[in-house]
């Protein structure tokens, strides 16, 4: 059972699409406790000046203890929570899978030519189709 967020701040990561032929997903990934000290929520370091995250940052930091975690290993570590309808077979359902991009080769409808993308996968709980959240790719 996944539960929907209250804010941004407790999350990593969140999208909402609209797949083709009426499916859509919704995914969303929690921040974790530090593993350390077990009092806050880990984040990207803030900048001193401002005060916001770095979004380049290579690492994760707990703002209380200041233990600090790789970005991949930190992020493989999480689990991503998904609501979605799946575009084959209209059933609506949800779903966690580990939050880890994959490679994938999707095909351009208008030019027909394939192109790599990094991409959540997960499959439909009732017709087993493969659903790809891609990365926002530029056009």
């Amino acid at each position: 059972m996944v539960t929907e967020p209250e804010s941004m701040e407790e999350l990593v990561y969140m999208t909402n699409r609209e797949l083709d032929n009426e499916g859509y997903v919704k995914a969303w990934v929690y921040r974790k406790e530090c593993p350390k000290c077990k009092k806050a929520k880990m984040g990207k370091p803030k900048n001193e000046k401002t005060g916001r995250a770095k979004i380049r940052a290579t690492e994760y930091v707990c703002p209380e203890c200041g233990y600090t975690e790789e970005k991949v290993e930190y992020e493989e570590s999480l689990t991503c929570e998904i609501k979605y309808q799946c575009p084959s077979c209209k059933n609506e359902a949800e779903a966690e899978v580990q939050f880890k991009r994959k490679r994938i080769g999707l095909i351009n409808k208008d030019t027909g030519k394939k192109k790599m993308a990094d991409a959540i996968q997960f499959e439909c709980s009732k017709c087993k189709e493969k659903i790809n959240i891609t990365k926002k790719m530029k056009s």
